[in-house]
């Protein structure tokens, strides 16, 4: 036996023999099986797939209790999805999956059953897939906060049943109707609106727009139907309009030749509500600059009315949106020399306005390989220490998340730009496995040039507006 009662060899030759199980199966051609067979075999496969996070939960579990952030690299979500190459969503719902369903221990270390348990049971056995898990976990999250435990164990058990019989989109049903039978009356606590309470802004789709998803409370709701029963009322904000009717009463010509749905009526009431926020200047400052939409773009985009601008929250605008909002706004620009910024810099450790608007548009978003976090949620790091430096030159900042920004610490991961003034982010040495260290996700171009991306075409000079 190896220190801490793990037997490591023996542990490790069961992992070889499941390796060399699955290549055996693998190779099996199973083409001549009858379709009888062929179903009972994707049976048994699923059961597998089913049967694997029963070993993975006591994996995450253990991390989570020992694994120190140094040793992870940052957060324990983001460590499993550079280890394994899934998803931080992924990663995350695992996480919260092996909380539900893993073993556990208490404050002294003693064992203690899964939250879950007959849920936990089922899935060992294969006979509950993560799409059940998922429903089950989603109605707890849900049940108010009142219903008692032992109620709550027999209706686990009776979800968990249910779940090794029924399709999972079934068993979403019947935990419906269940819900509604633990709660007729539909009383809710403000802490269970306060938990259930979203907002959630899609990724653009390949038109540019994006759907907008979103559970509100009582409060937000009363307020936005007051703010829609005004400027989303017929010939109010109508963007056909030459001059489009903000405040006031419409004109009987502008409710006549209003022909928007009312879902676009409100579209374009919400649109002119933030408007007039942003406009207000009462939303102060983030991250050093007044709040404002920031868009970068080219010259040349700019002076033939052409292509699109991209904003720091990551939004692809097109140019006609652009000059509209341009005219809204107030006007910042950063300029380049062949594709380089400017050197800006100087002695305070804080950077600059102007330095912030150079990144926005060189950085375009976090420069951690495969981050998508936009510029908007970034801070300024300084990829050689201020402490070592002493200065803030532009040429030494880049854009990193809160999540990036927090693993820089000594003998973790590390920062260093290299001869294209790219930064690279360099793993410590336990997380090394070979991974890109310069982020092109931000800039795509570059994958499509033949000289590295080093700058752009002269006369071309990114702007933000």
């Amino acid at each position: 036996m190896a220190g801490n009662g793990v037997d490591r060899e023996a542990l490790a030759a069961a992992l070889d023999a499941l390796d060399a199980a699955l290549d055996e199966v693998a190779r099996f051609d199973c083409q001549a099986l009858t379709t009888p067979e062929h179903l009972r075999l994707l049976g048994r496969v699923e059961r597998w797939r089913r049967r694997l996070p029963a070993v993975e939960h006591p994996l995450i579990n253990a991390l989570r209790r020992q694994a120190t952030p140094a040793e992870l690299g940052g957060k324990l979500e983001h460590a499993i999805a550079e280890a394994t190459l899934i998803s931080y969503r992924e990663a995350s719902r695992r996480l919260g999956e092996a909380a539900d369903l893993g073993p556990r221990h208490g404050l002294t270390g003693e064992p203690m059953a899964p939250v879950l348990r007959a849920c936990a049971a089922a899935q060992r056995q294969g006979t509950l897939g993560s799409g059940h898990v998922g429903v089950i976990r989603t109605f707890f999250k849900q049940l108010p906060g009142w219903i008692d435990a032992a109620t709550r164990e027999q209706v686990e058990s009776l979800l968990a049943t249910q779940g090794t019989q029924f399709r999972p989109e079934q068993l979403s049903a019947f935990a419906k109707v269940l819900a509604d039978c633990l709660n007729p009356d539909g009383t809710y606590t403000d802490e269970d609106r306060a938990r259930a309470r979203s907002l959630t802004l899609g990724p653009q789709q390949a038109d540019g727009m994006s759907e907008l998803r979103a559970m509100l409370t009582p409060e937000l709701r009363a307020t936005l139907e007051a703010v829609l029963a005004k400027l989303g009322a017929p010939g109010m904000c109508n963007p056909d309009d030459d001059t489009p009717c903000i405040d006031g009463t419409p004109s009987q010509a502008a409710i006549d030749n209003d022909t928007r749905r009312q879902a676009q009526r409100q579209h374009d009431a919400l649109t002119t509500a933030l408007r007039a926020l942003l406009m207000s200047g009462k939303l102060g400052q983030r991250n050093g600059l007044p709040t404002s939409i920031i868009i970068t773009t080219t010259l040349a985009e700019l002076e033939a009315a052409a292509g699109k601008g991209l904003t720091g929250g990551g939004t692809l605008l097109p140019m006609s949106d652009v000059i509209r909002q341009a005219r809204h706004a107030r006007h910042y620009l950063a300029i380049f020399d062949k594709g380089k910024a400017l050197a800006l810099y100087h002695t305070k450790r804080v950077a600059s306005p102007a330095q912030r608007l150079v990144l926005y548009a060189k950085e375009r978003g976090c420069s951690a390989p495969g981050c998508t976090v936009p510029g908007y949620y970034c801070e300024v790091h300084h990829v050689i220490g201020y402490a070592a430096c002493r200065e803030t030159d532009i040429n030494n900042l880049t854009l990193g998340c809160g999540t990036q920004h927090r693993i820089i610490q000594p003998g973790g991961w590390s920062t260093r730009k290299n001869a294209r003034g790219e930064t690279e982010w360099i793993p410590p040495p336990h997380l090394d496995r070979g991974q890109p260290r310069t982020n092109t996700y931000w800039h795509p171009e570059k994958l499509l040039h033949t000289d590295n991306g080093e700058g752009e075409d002269e006369g071309e000079s990114p702007g933000a507006a």
